[in-house]
């Protein structure tokens, strides 16, 4: 399967994929379909810290990079995905600054208290799985996303959807056998602030 990036700085770039069971990069008509609806409700890349959960070979991520978002974190569990990523980080050369890349179940990751909270999550989990909900629920507990944070996730087509408390739907589309869910924070945390670079 060929990817490539579809907007920004690395367009047109392709994105190193992994195969096997488990493994479902964001088709390019679906991608597009998504940046364009975050950007329709006010999305600014440059102002965006993004975390793509289950990341895969990191096309959500790597698509927000290349439009600009100050800082992307990748977190994929499986060792295969991780060096397929790491292979594309490295050949686009992605600055350190603006990408993090992190091997650890995504559960495990959201367990640890965040030195800063997110603009933008991405979560992509393994179909049949039913991480989804527990995935969100972490992400709330957790205090990960900002005041006006989003979350956008792609599920199964056929998944009945719950309301997540403090969470506001905004999208819900499907494309065959994928659905896009947009979801808004409702509580009123602050947007996130650049960390400070301790020599």
């Amino acid at each position: 399967m060929s990817l490539r990036i579809a907007a920004g700085r690395y367009k047109g770039q392709k994105i190193t994929t992994v195969s096997g069971p488990g493994y479902r990069p964001a088709m390019d008509k679906v991608r597009q379909a998504l940046f364009s609806m975050l950007e329709s409700r006010g999305v600014s890349w440059e102002d965006m810290r993004v975390l793509d959960l289950f990341a895969g070979s990191g096309s959500l991520g790597l698509e927000a990079i290349s439009r600009g978002a100050q800082e992307v974190v990748f977190v994929e569990q499986s060792p295969k995905a991780v060096r397929a990523l790491q292979e594309t980080l490295t050949r686009l050369q992605v600055p350190k600054s603006q990408c993090r890349l992190v091997a650890k179940k995504a559960a495990g990751f959201l367990r640890q208290t965040p030195k800063q909270a997110f603009d933008l999550v991405f979560v992509d989990p393994p179909y049949g799985q039913k991480l989804l909900y527990s995935t969100l629920q972490a992400l709330q507990s957790g205090n990960w996303l900002t005041q006006s944070g989003f979350v956008a996730a792609e599920v199964e087509a056929e998944m009945d959807l719950e309301d997540i408390l403090g969470l506001q739907q905004e999208v819900n589309r499907t494309y065959g056998q994928t659905r896009i869910v947009i979801w808004r924070m409702k509580s009123q945390r602050p947007r996130s602030t650049p960390e400070l670079l301790i020599p």
